[in-house]
């Protein structure tokens, strides 16, 4: 199959050797030094990893395929054998059916397992797949949320005249509830290690195998995540967004590690310093830190470590003797007066001491005694002022650090943004960051080690057992130790920066699922002081109607204020949206005094504050210029800040999410990790909520699922050139949109069907067809368009995918249902009638498919028509007066809406012009509302919430509030 890649800005890319912190990228031995400082360096964008691509299929095996579709009674699928090596869910039931055979083309039809014999759950994989094939044909046509079942009597299935070996390769599906079939092969990684990549996988993230094996073969056949998340649930067992993306991330960095180790090894090998030792601790390091570990000591460039050079002057042979046979050992043999090294017996005993240490250090054993020993025991992580930065440092940044001036915190215990803090001070020279180990762990480990794993096979002198002794010290303080405190602080900065990059993507999605408002006409207002405040009035449908530049702060603000009104009469526009920007609390109070002396009447005038961040940088970018080409840069601004308002994602997403002002130290984070995780969730968010792709613009449809800024420009294209889309087959036609993008895309995007019936009853079938023949004669291999995709489809303005369109019909007949009355209350009712008497497994079963994808066939043939998952999202603040921050005393009640949120508290606007803080503490689940799905005990951007005011620091300008409910 020729596979096409998903875009590369959803790809959650492991961060590389630039990326991360500097402790990864240094030696485990400093040269004749103790441990070097850790300093977190700044982060490097590269450009992410593209999936590997699938192999096509060859001719002989297509052939083969259509010869037997060909001698087929009924046009039904074809189902070639399973692939083992995708483990799924246990099963709960003994009567549940095994994992269905995989389906390689899309033209290919699923057949049912309705008359195949049941099959043990244990029975061995080759006699499934000979009851498999000796059972191609029937009637019934199989329902898993993955087979495209169609009945149709045009020939073509889904690459028009194509080959059956270019046609769709689908995923593997279970029937019913998954079952675990763990005995399979193996799943391969390009680069072998010593550990199995699922399990380790499912230790990382806390995620079980099973779903693990099956996201990496999802990921593998370039699935998106909101594709996964939406119809493969029962294979993910029911795995959020977010959760996915961590898995991902997960994913990439063990296989950066495998990579890494596999260069590392072929490097030494070409050397000649491959030992076979060497090679089994290569393989088995899962993270960068420890392979930086074990293969510190033989990077060129450098002189080598201590334990080299003794070994180059021949004293290994006497360190090995020393846990061996002592009793033979002679160290005043290995004297050399005239040899540097080797001139007495201090420096005899010191090259032995410093081999010992080495060997200690790298061992597995040892390593894994000292980490658990230091999980029972109390670390912590020390801050303190750094002494250069408190001479000649600037105050102004010294007084930001000034909580971890004298600060210290058990590892287990801080905070994720502590630890951020922690280390941007550091990287500011402000403070000086160290990681305490107490002595105890000292010295039980140089116990253990002399006594149990280390003990000598034979009685060592006093002076042989002074200087084991030594050389367990010398491993622990000079090597151990600076390990364990680079491990630490790379765990500790890992996961604040993860938790960092989560937290922002959190609050982005909250931001992009804002509610909009639609049917009105809106006022934008970018404030300003010198240049003035500019204005731009659009329409319900987001058209530009009116721009111009108002003075309200230069003395004019009266005359304006005619003008003002008269505009907003002429656009009969009876709401404000003031930018977030300078001059906003001005602007403000001058907009509240004129609506509480109903100045505009008869228009009942509301306004809110919309957050600008961004708008600036979005006026003056390419995309605004194509989009407003005639309109001044200052003047594009308010445009964008009235059009948040009418519909956040449709104009969020013209700009980099970095730039929306939710995160949370977002420039001391991985960009390489930020930029993937911001990317893929404005991709899950377009494509949860979905686009009318008749009426959408370039920039909302190449974030959907599937495609990119090419396949959006030629979808657009064919758009202007043909006509709009009548149903999602004719998706196909569009040049770039091959089998694997359509399934990723096509259940993201919708139809108004008024529309369509409205366009097909003006226009004449019969010339439509004409027209799009003629539209493909200047192409090499004209494409013949089927008569059904001429024909609106009902089930195009849901979210059933079209691979489950076969088993909606089915159902709709199942409960007399009709596709035409998709969305009313009578569907519902039926709906209801028949899940009541057969219940939600009983029907899957019936309709031989799974329960998730059954619920989501349901939820799209009862929502109304036009409906949007936004709704349950908060909409804005709207106001008509004004409150002062002198106004403010402790216990007033008060109502605002959530700005940003940190893992610290939650900042929220309650319109004095400076933000209050929540603090973390004060959010608790019983305040937080039961109604509304949360993904996490927390607030997000947008929320209306009531407070009560604890604290008002007038000099500092700082509220802090406590939560009473949420609106």
């Amino acid at each position: 199959m020729s596979s096409l890649p998903r875009r590369v800005k959803s790809v959650a890319k492991a961060p590389t050797s630039e990326d991360l912190p500097s402790f990864l990228n240094s030696t485990s031995e400093s040269e004749e030094e103790e441990e070097e400082e850790w300093e977190p360096k700044s982060k490097v964008a590269r450009k992410p990893h593209l999936p590997k691509k699938t192999e096509a299929k060859t001719k002989k095996a297509a052939a083969l395929r259509s010869t037997v579709a060909r001698k087929m009674v009924k046009k039904v699928a074809i189902k070639e054998e399973m692939d083992v090596s995708l483990p799924i869910a246990p099963a709960e039931d003994s009567k549940m059916q095994l994992l269905k055979p995989k389906e390689e083309n899309a033209d290919t039809k699923s057949k049912s397992l309705n008359r195949m014999p049941q099959v043990p759950k244990k029975m061995e994989i080759n006699s499934f797949q000979e009851n498999n094939q000796n059972s191609l044909v029937s009637n019934e046509k199989p329902s898993t949320s993955v087979s495209v079942v169609k009945q149709e009597k045009c020939e073509e299935e889904f690459a028009f005249d194509e080959p059956p070996s270019k046609k769709m390769k689908l995923n593997a599906c279970p029937e019913g509830k998954p079952v675990k079939n763990l005995g399979g092969n193996k799943i391969k990684e390009e680069f072998e290690m010593n550990w199995d990549i699922v399990q380790a996988l499912s230790e990382i993230t806390n995620v079980e195998p099973w779903v693990c094996a099956n996201l990496l073969r999802l990921f593998e056949e370039e699935n998106t995540i909101p594709f996964i998340a939406r119809y493969r649930k029962e294979l993910i067992n029911n795995l959020e967004a977010d959760a996915l993306r961590e898995v991902q991330h997960a994913l990439e960095e063990l296989r950066t590690v495998a990579r890494k180790t596999h260069t590392m090894i072929q490097k030494l090998k070409k050397e000649g310093k491959l030992s076979s030792s060497l090679l089994k601790g290569l393989l088995n390091c899962r993270t960068l830190e420890e392979l930086d570990h074990v293969s510190a000591p033989y990077k060129s460039g450098s002189k080598g470590t201590k334990a080299q050079r003794a070994k180059q002057l021949g004293l290994e042979p006497a360190a090995l003797s020393l846990l061996q046979n002592p009793v033979e050992l002679n160290l005043f043999s290995y004297i050399r007066p005239n040899t540097k090294g080797l001139a007495n017996i201090q420096e005899v005993e010191a090259g032995v001491q410093h081999i010992l240490a080495d060997i200690f250090a790298k061992d597995k054993d040892t390593l894994d005694f000292i980490r658990k020993l230091c999980q029972k025991r109390y670390i912590s992580i020390q801050s303190t002022l750094a002494k250069v930065s408190s001479k000649n440092g600037n105050e102004k940044d010294i007084d930001k650090f000034q909580l971890y001036h004298e600060f210290s915190c058990n590892i287990k215990n801080i905070q994720h943004h502590q630890i951020l803090a922690i280390n941007r001070g550091e990287n500011l020279k402000i403070l000086t960051v160290k990681v305490n180990i107490p002595d105890g762990v000292k010295n039980e480990f140089c116990w253990w080690c002399v006594n149990e794993r280390w003990k000598p096979k034979q009685f060592l002198k006093p002076e042989f057992m002074r200087l084991f002794r030594s050389s367990v010290e010398d491993a622990y303080k000079r090597l151990i130790y600076p390990l364990l405190c680079r491990e630490f602080r790379s765990k500790l900065t890992s996961d604040a920066e993860k938790e960092s990059v989560m937290m922002f993507g959190r609050n982005l999605r909250q931001l992009l699922l804002t509610s909009p408002v639609r049917g009105r006409a809106l006022m934008g207002v970018d404030p300003g002081y010198k240049h003035g405040c500019k204005l731009a009035i659009i329409s319900p449908t987001s058209q530009i109607l009116h721009t111009d530049v108002v003075y309200l702060h230069s003395g004019q603000g009266f005359r304006e204020a005619e003008k003002i009104k008269r505009l907003l009469l002429q656009y009969n526009c009876s709401t404000v949206v003031i930018g977030n920007g300078t001059a906003c609390r001005e602007t403000e109070a001058y907009f509240a005094d004129l609506i509480m002396k109903k100045y505009f009447a008869p228009l009942d005038v509301v306004y809110c504050i919309a957050n600008e961040a961004g708008a600036s940088i979005y006026s003056v970018s390419p995309e605004a210029s194509k989009e407003m080409p005639d309109l001044d840069p200052n003047l594009r601004s308010a445009v964008s800040i009235a059009r948040r308002v009418q519909d956040p994602l449709a104009e969020l997403v013209k700009i980099e999410p970095k730039h929306l002002g939710v995160g949370m130290y977002q420039h001391d984070v991985s960009q390489t990790l930020l930029k993937a995780t911001l990317d893929s969730v404005v991709e899950e968010c377009v494509s949860f909520v979905g686009v009318d792709i008749n009426i959408c613009s370039e920039i909302l449809l190449r974030h959907i699922a599937g495609l990119n800024t090419n396949r959006a420009k030629n979808i657009i294209e064919w758009r202007e050139k043909n006509g709009p889309f009548i149903n999602r087959e004719q998706l196909k036609e569009v040049k770039g949109l091959g089998p694997k993008t359509f399934q990723q895309c096509a259940g993201f995007i919708r139809f108004n069907q008024e529309y369509i019936k409205t366009f097909c009853s003006k226009n004449d079938l019969g010339s439509r067809a004409l027209l799009t023949k003629a539209g493909a004669l200047g192409k090499k291999k004209s494409k013949l368009t089927s008569c059904a995709s001429q024909q609106p489809n009902p089930l195009d303005q849901t979210c059933i995918h079209p691979e489950s369109y076969n088993i909606a019909m089915r159902f709709l007949s199942l409960i007399g249902g009709n596709a035409n009355d998709i969305g009313k209350s009578d569907m519902q009712q039926k709906v209801n009638v028949v899940i009541q008497k057969e219940g939600m497994e009983g029907t899957a079963k019936k309709l031989n498919t799974t329960v998730h994808t059954l619920q989501l066939i349901i939820d799209g043939l009862t929502q109304p028509e036009g409906y949007d998952i936004r709704t349950d999202f908060d909409k804005p603040d709207f106001k008509r007066s004004i409150v002062c921050f002198e106004d403010l005393s402790a216990g007033a009640v008060l109502t605002g809406k959530v700005e940003n949120a940190t893992p610290f508290g939650v900042f929220v606007d309650i319109g004095v012009g400076k933000a209050g803080l929540i603090p973390a503490r004060n959010i608790t689940e019983a305040k937080l509302s039961k109604v509304k799905k949360r993904r996490s005990l927390g607030l997000g951007p947008g929320e209306r919430v009531e407070v009560k005011v604890l604290n008002v620091d007038i000099p500092r300008l700082r509220i802090t509030l406590d939560l009473i409910r949420v609106l």
